[in-house]
């Protein structure tokens, strides 16, 4: 069982996404709305995995990433992105991400990936 922060600018993408983590056995510990929130409740949780939407208001996924790497360099970040974002994924795993997973969510692809990524 894996400590989780969920990051998604849409509620229902969040609660999605989380009812599949929880039923999978993982706690989701926070949730983030934006990049600037994502890298607060990293610092006060410290989840032991991240998921993290792409496109964002105010902070995107890729700059969050990349803050929370400086700050926490052993941190794991799956991203989430839509279909067609493959240049932005690329981007995202240059800045730090481990993986991405892609929306619509795939309960199984999730799970590998977040099995991939804790090891």
């Amino acid at each position: 069982m894996a400590t989780i922060l969920v990051v998604d600018d849409a509620k229902f993408m969040r609660l999605t996404l989380g009812n599949m983590l929880s039923s999978s056995g993982h706690e989701v510990v926070g949730e983030a709305e934006n990049g600037h929130i994502a890298v607060e409740k990293y610092r006060e949780l410290h989840p032991d995995l991240v998921t993290m939407d792409i496109t964002m208001p105010d902070m995107d996924g890729i700059e969050a990433v990349k803050r929370i790497l400086i700050e926490f360099p052993q941190a794991k970040i799956i991203m989430c992105s839509a279909m067609g974002q493959q240049k932005v994924v690329v981007d995202a795993i240059e800045a730090g991400a481990k993986d991405f997973i892609v929306k619509p969510f795939d309960e199984v692809r999730v799970e590998e990936a977040i099995k991939r990524v804790l090891g």
